[in-house]
């Protein structure tokens, strides 16, 4: 049981976070536009491994990724970002597949995605994800890379290791079918691994495609039914419920200024994991989850410029 009071304790290892799964390319439009008529597109760093990663160490712990990108243009891209930002790039495998594309509307809402995967499902379980998941205090990953074959057999191997050495995993249930194999049931994959870890953070949308439309309460206790064990289910402008099975809290957006929603969910996860393993209760590690998503929602980009933990802590007078 996550105790809203506890704390969440950890072994102690060379390696805080360890972020699994896709390095893409996200191509955002310049202007504000749903119909994907805009005259031009910026090419930023994207996946949310890679911005969960760049976010925690900006904030203030150590982390590592493993990843998979194209030997080409956009895979060299990708890995110059990640040396300019100071990460590790021991994880980051080359597959001859392009590198992968998400094509995405600037939004102040939840921006629509066109998806063109190829090298990020080639992951591997190598030597090295096996070093880095035992030398790590947390491990996250997504739905991208479950969603094809072979990542998914890396991310279960990921999983059975993980809990096999008591290392807490957190999973970002964002469902989408347009990253699924066409006739596969990604949904109830998603839902049989809800057991099997111990964070999960959907958005609204996302409990829409998992479950069909409902009441935030309603859709929260579908996530506990199948075993989750601490559910974070986000409302966009109407905040986020919270609940460990035995105790549900809601949570008031802390957003006032929104430029750009690319890569908020990652910027909460950020916040969130900085301030647990920094050793804050539960609840104020939730409350500074917020405050990293409300301070990233006021640039472009999922990874911008984040000030230590501490810094965006007294911002929000937190």
């Amino acid at each position: 049981m996550m105790d809203f009071h506890g704390r969440l304790t950890f072994e102690d290892k060379s390696n805080d976070l360890l972020a699994v799964g896709e390095l893409l390319v996200d191509m955002i439009s310049n202007e504000y536009d749903d119909t994907f008529q805009s005259a031009g597109y910026t090419k930023f760093l994207g996946g949310s491994p890679s911005n969960i990663a760049i976010n925690v160490k900006k904030l203030g712990i150590r982390s590592c990724m493993v990843s998979a990108v194209g030997e080409d243009g956009f895979g060299e891209f990708l890995v110059d970002r990640l040396r300019r930002e100071g990460m590790e790039l021991q994880g980051i495998q080359k597959s001859r597949d392009s590198t992968s594309l998400v094509v995405v509307s600037k939004s102040k809402a939840t921006p629509t995605p066109i998806f063109y995967r190829s090298a990020d499902y080639q992951l591997a379980y190598t030597s090295t994800l096996e070093k880095a998941l035992k030398n790590s205090k947390l491990v996250h990953f997504s739905c991208w890379p479950v969603s094809r074959i072979p990542a998914r057999h890396t991310i279960e191997r990921v999983i059975e290791e993980a809990r096999t050495q008591g290392t807490l995993i957190g999973f970002d249930p964002n469902y989408h079918p347009g990253i699924w194999e066409k006739g596969e049931d990604g949904v109830q994959y998603v839902k049989s691994l809800f057991s099997k870890v111990d964070i999960i953070k959907p958005s609204e949308d996302d409990a829409e495609r998992l479950f069909g439309k409902d009441t935030p309460s309603n859709q929260l206790e579908k996530f506990l039914e199948l075993g989750a064990k601490l559910v974070i289910l986000t409302l966009g402008k109407d905040g986020a419920i919270v609940s460990n099975g035995r105790e549900t809290r809601s949570f008031e957006t802390l957003a006032t200024d929104i430029v750009d929603t690319t890569g908020a969910g990652d910027a909460f996860w950020s916040g969130f994991y900085a301030a647990a393993v920094k050793g804050y209760t539960v609840q104020d590690a939730l409350n500074l989850g917020f405050a990293v998503s409300a301070f990233k929602l006021r640039y472009t980009g999922a990874v911008v410029d984040l000030p230590k933990l501490e810094v965006i802590q007294d911002y929000y007078n937190l």
